[in-house]
Formats: structure tokens, sequence, C-alpha cells
């Protein structure tokens, strides 16, 4: 009988992250939910039956804490997903330089940290099974990495280099652990999130937009016909945690409902 996978997710304790946490839990796996606010780490861990492992990404001891709290409660971890972000808009000659540092030290170096952390566990562990990899990481950039994005652009430059720079590091780390481990990139699109949700607020705020309005109009260009919902990503990181997927490295999905289409 195989073993439940150990799954660990940062940025858990809502949105993105709880969806994925809740999924892996849903299919059998050993969760740890991860968050830099404690007390929603421990109601989130509550909710789907998961340890709570608060823990600041921007820490390298924190992020080593974590996999190895994961480690000693499970024997094992072998799906990390580097989900914890975060957002803001502000006009690019408005921006100062701590809001720089913080939206890269949060996106880019706490996606680093937390890489490595779990890498370092996973290539002194076993294979997953006979032929498999040792483990996989699954990271959470975003479509804002890549071309494009309109005129929202101008106001999420900081934002979308962090997710430029996830892109990157995950194929360097791709590179770096084959073929012991794959590391892989999703990619969402306009996720229907407390996150959006504040994006449409502060755009609005700047465009002179009622509340939703901005929302209304990004989503009306989704092909699929829907906003994203945060399960949408979840489908997906379990099935890069899968079997099926373990040719599959340096990859970066997209999963947006056809926004961009490459």
């Amino acid at each position: 009988m195989t073993a439940p996978l150990v799954v660990a997710v940062t940025g858990s304790g809502q949105g993105i992250g709880l969806a994925v946490a809740r999924r892996f839990a849903e299919r059998g796996a050993r969760v740890v939910v991860s968050d830099v606010d404690a007390a929603r780490c421990q109601r989130a861990a509550d909710e789907i039956g998961a340890l709570a492992v608060p823990a600041d990404v921007t820490d390298a001891a924190q992020c080593r804490q974590l996999v190895e709290r994961t480690v000693a409660a499970h024997g094992r971890l072998d799906v990390m997903v580097c989900n914890a972000g975060i957002m803001q808009l502000k006009p690019f000659l408005e921006l100062e330089a701590a809001d720089w540092d913080r939206m890269l030290g949060v996106n880019a170096k706490g996606c680093f940290l937390s890489l490595q952390a779990a890498g370092r566990q996973m290539l002194q562990q076993a294979p997953l099974a006979a032929g498999r990899p040792r483990g996989k990481i699954i990271t959470i950039a975003s479509i804002a990495g890549r071309s494009g994005a309109g005129p929202i652009a101008a106001v999420t430059p900081h934002y979308r280099a962090s997710k430029a720079a996830v892109l990157s590091l995950t194929q360097s780390a791709a590179i770096a652990f084959a073929p012991h481990l794959t590391v892989n990139a999703i990619c969402p699109g306009l996720v229907e999130s407390e996150m959006w949700r504040g994006i449409d607020r502060d755009w609005g705020a700047l465009q002179g937009l009622g509340e939703g309005q901005f929302w209304q109009q990004r989503i009306a260009s989704i092909p699929m016909g829907r906003p994203q919902q945060p399960e949408d990503v979840a489908d997906l990181a379990t099935m890069l945690a899968a079997p099926e997927s373990d040719y599959m490295t340096g990859q970066a999905i997209n999963v947006d409902g056809g926004l961009m289409m490459n």
C-alpha cells in the first residue's frame, strides 16, 4: 500500500494556499499548513485536520524549521508548495525602495528560502517509490510574471518582477535538483480571492471606478467564461504531485481560463 504524501504549503492560511492544502488533505495527504499569521495558520489547520507550523518565509531559519517540524511529525517531506506571496498596486514613479524590498523579499526571496530548505531535505531522503523522484517542489508564480498585463503593469512593476523571478528560480532549481527532484511553477490568472478584491479596490480608486467594476471588466475577457477559483490552482498542484507528472520539470504552467495561451 502506498504511503500518504507529506505536503507542506506556505502561505496557506487563506486563498490559493488554503485551497491547495485542503485539496491535498481531501486526497489523503498528511498536510502541514504554514502562514506568517499564526492565528490564521492554526484556524486553517484545524479546518482541514492538518499540522500548523507558522513561518515567515523571508527568514531562512523559519523555513528550515518548517521543514524540520514536518519531518519530525511525518518522517519526510514529499511535496513543498511555495505559495506565500503579497500584492501591492502603486504607480511606478511613486514606488519606494521599501516597497520593492518587501515585495521581492516575500515573493522572490521567500520562495527561494522555502524551496531551498525543502530541496535540502528531499535530496537526502528515499524516492517516493522505485523509479520516482525523491520529492516534488511546486512554486506559485503568476501570468503577471510573463509578458503583457495591460495598464495594470504600470502599477505592479515590483509584483511582476517578483513573479518573473519565481519563474526563473523554478528553472534554476529544476536543473540543480534533476534528476532527483522535480520543480515546476503554476501561473494563475484572475483568481477570485482576497488578493484580487484588493486589486479591484485599489485600481478602482486610482481610476475612479466603483467597487467591482474593474473585476467585471477583467473577467469579461476570460475565454472560459468565468472567474478563476482557488480550487482550479489546487487541482493542478495535485496533478503535479502525482506520478503522471514525474517526467515534467522546469515548466511554468498557466491555469487562467485561456487568458494567456502559449
